[in-house]
């Protein structure tokens, strides 16, 4: 990864207004985090360990009121989240009708939606069997890595 790379991820980062930024791949791994003073950091591979903002509740500056838990979904439905940040678009170009919509059945290798990150179209797979029952984001929309972006019931 060059510096021309480096800097097409803060120009993303400030057009979506994401916060921070991590990128791991083979023997390389980066960081990027804004706001504060805290410097960008470019290291060679180490175990990483993902934790969900939720478990961290008591790291909530006091007076702040904490986020709404989104509505859980039912036992039996599975959610495909998002495997990266970026724009999340349902059809592959705006002329085209959406991959799937509320109702459609998918199985492991059906596309679902597209997330362009760095000028990179990438297709999203289903990764399970079953019906979509719901659409979670809206076109065009930046989406964070881990966000729930559909669910679907098991068939």
């Amino acid at each position: 990864m060059d510096l021309k790379d480096i800097k097409a991820i803060i120009d993303l980062m400030k057009k979506n207004s994401i916060s921070e930024f991590e990128l791991e791949k083979q023997e390389f791994k980066i960081r990027l985090k804004r706001g504060g003073i805290t410097p960008v950091t470019v290291e060679e591979a180490a175990p990483l360990i993902y934790a969900p903002p939720a478990a961290f509740p008591a790291a909530l500056p006091h007076g702040l009121p904490s986020p709404a838990p989104a509505p859980a979904a039912t036992t039996s439905e599975t959610e495909i989240k998002s495997p990266m940040i970026g724009t999340f678009y349902r059809a592959p170009s705006p002329e085209s009708a959406p991959y799937v919509d509320i109702g459609t059945e998918v199985g492991p290798e059906t596309v679902v939606c597209i997330i362009e990150a760095m000028k990179v179209m990438n297709e999203i797979k289903s990764e399970v069997r079953g019906v979509v029952t719901a659409i979670l984001v809206e076109n065009a929309k930046a989406v964070e890595f881990g966000q729930p972006l559909f669910r679907v019931r098991p068939l």
